[in-house]
């Protein structure tokens, strides 16, 4: 009888621990979606269309998988790739890509060597509240412009909460 309740009392055990274990690693979390990424797009675009520039957007979302990326008309091919490294960058370590830049300006040239780390202005985390739900990256013209039109899209945000 005794091997019967002790039997008993494992599968209990295993039981609740299963689905504590299950519920435990459940989360629930926003990240961005295409309607999303591309009201962002719209939002650096209408900057970019100020200054009669071209550029390559791109959105990812807070997993780093790619979600939109627009290559205005006449932006630079080269800028594709670019413009997702520093969407990846603003992601990874959550700050923005011109913070990088600034560093290496001020000496700290072996951020260079840091793979997935492109130090150029244009990236920029994506935050609601403060909760990180993805990145953008802009490449076209200067850093200086790439960072005023990422950063157009990124206070697009700032009415969610």
């Amino acid at each position: 009888m005794k091997k019967f309740y002790s039997l008993l009392s494992l599968v209990a055990v295993l039981a609740f621990c299963s689905s504590s274990l299950i519920n435990a690693q459940l989360v629930t979390k926003r990240t961005i979606g295409l309607e999303l990424a591309k009201k962002l797009v719209a939002a650096a675009e209408a900057q970019a269309a100020k200054d009669n520039l071209a550029f390559v957007i791109s959105i990812v979302d807070d997993g780093g998988n790619l979600v939109y990326l627009e290559r205005m008309d006449g932006a630079q091919l080269g800028s594709i790739e670019i413009s997702m490294k520093k969407a990846q960058t603003a992601l990874n370590f959550k700050r923005s890509t011109k913070a990088y830049q600034d560093r290496v300006t001020e000496g700290a040239t072996g951020i260079i060597a840091l793979q997935n780390v492109l130090p150029f202005e244009g990236g920029v985390p994506l935050y609601v509240g403060k909760e990180l739900v993805g990145a953008i990256g802009v490449s076209g013209a200067s850093s200086t412009q790439d960072g005023v039109v990422a950063n157009a899209a990124a206070e697009l945000l700032t009415s969610l909460k």
